[in-house]
């Protein structure tokens, strides 16, 4: 039988192994080579976690910052990461704290928006930049533009992909979205059910993301549930198996992309979505707020995001809600929501001409 002493002894042993794990995992994230040629990693510090952080070019160049959404990684970033970088740019792609090989917080709340924001903002201040220029895609927007809403002097210049900003809503989304959906199924809904959308995701990380990663026209099996209500299942039965992947999605994409969520598992990512209402109410002073530096908005006219808007309507809700300077809105024909990665020579020169002019 354990003495007190040797309990305590032994959870101590436990705990030190435990953390000595830890960091050599941490370390070996680090240490393993990028699968991109000229994309180095680092383990940075910030606000009181680490993160894994893709980058490239020099340190002495601008800092641009590519924010990516769910589910994804930095590896979304592939193509534009050197791109950009050899246009003359210091770039920093990280992935976000509860994915790839970050830390991933257990506390619920410690993926809210102004942690999120507080982790981009220690990354600046960990490469010694005052100020950069930050993109985001998917969740990833909803990031940039609540970090530059809060932090408005720490940045040049914004782009936001897929997602748009008409400004904070009178009522919290959640409540907004139960009334809209009330016993059918929705994914951010499914999201908010404790443990259940992991669970489903971590059981099938091929079969949720390839079906996930596809295009509007991409060739599918029916779906094995089609009933609308939640009660009849989780989500990846609801979308049809892709017959092959799109143009734009290798096979060792997706295996990386497999392997980034086979490691760090769904959870993190889904927190995002369990702090939609939390978000709202910590941040009142968002209200009427609005951001001065330039913007840009850019995304496919197939992304389901947008819900089938036009660039015209897209910018007057930008600029009555947030944006004082929207310098450019674009849609790309024949492009769903995985924009920087379905038409990655498109997504680069649009972001290449905007760093250009906000200089």
């Amino acid at each position: 039988m354990f003495t007190a002493m040797t309990r305590r002894w032994f959870a101590g042993a436990v705990a030190g192994a435990s953390l000595l794990a830890a960091c050599a995992t941490q370390a070996d994230q680090a240490a393993t080579p990028s699968p991109v040629p000229g994309v180095n990693f680092r383990m940075i510090e910030t606000n009181g976690i680490k993160l894994r952080v893709a980058e490239a070019g020099r340190k002495d160049q601008p800092l641009v910052v590519l924010v990516h959404g769910w589910p994804e990684s930095w590896y979304s970033w592939r193509h534009q990461i050197p791109v950009i970088a050899a246009a003359g740019y210091h770039v920093i792609a990280p992935d976000m704290r509860g994915y790839g090989g970050s830390d991933k917080p257990a506390n619920v709340d410690d993926y809210d928006v102004k942690h999120l924001a507080g982790d981009i903002v220690g990354l600046l201040d960990a490469y010694g930049a005052d100020k950069a220029i930050i993109v985001g895609h998917d969740w990833g927007s909803i990031v940039t533009w609540n970090t530059v809403l809060l932090h408005p002097d720490r940045f040049k210049a914004m782009i936001a992909m897929s997602v748009p900003n008409s400004g904070r809503g009178a009522t919290p989304p959640v409540d907004a979205m139960k009334r809209a959906y009330g016993e059918n199924f929705y994914y951010i809904l499914y999201h908010q059910e404790p443990g259940v959308a992991e669970a489903e995701y971590d059981s099938d990380p091929r079969g949720l993301l390839s079906r996930l990663y596809a295009s509007s026209d991409t060739p599918r099996d029916p779906p094995i549930v089609t009933d609308p209500k939640r009660s009849a299942g989780g989500w990846i039965p609801r979308m049809g198996k892709p017959r092959a992947l799109p143009s734009w999605l290798g096979e060792k994409d997706l295996d990386y992309f497999v392997g980034e969520f086979t490691h760090a598992g769904f959870r993190g990512g889904v927190n995002y979505y369990r702090n939609f209402n939390r978000n709202w109410e910590i941040t009142p002073e968002l209200t009427g707020a609005r951001i001065k530096i330039p913007v840009a908005f850019f995304a496919g006219e197939d992304d389901v995001v947008i819900r089938g808007a036009k660039a015209d309507a897209l910018r007057a809700s930008m600029s009555k809600g947030v944006a004082d300077d929207l310098r450019d809105v674009t849609l790309i024909p024949g492009a769903g929501h995985w924009i920087q990665q379905e038409k990655p020579q498109e997504t680069n020169a649009f972001i290449l001409n905007f760093l250009k002019n906000v200089k």
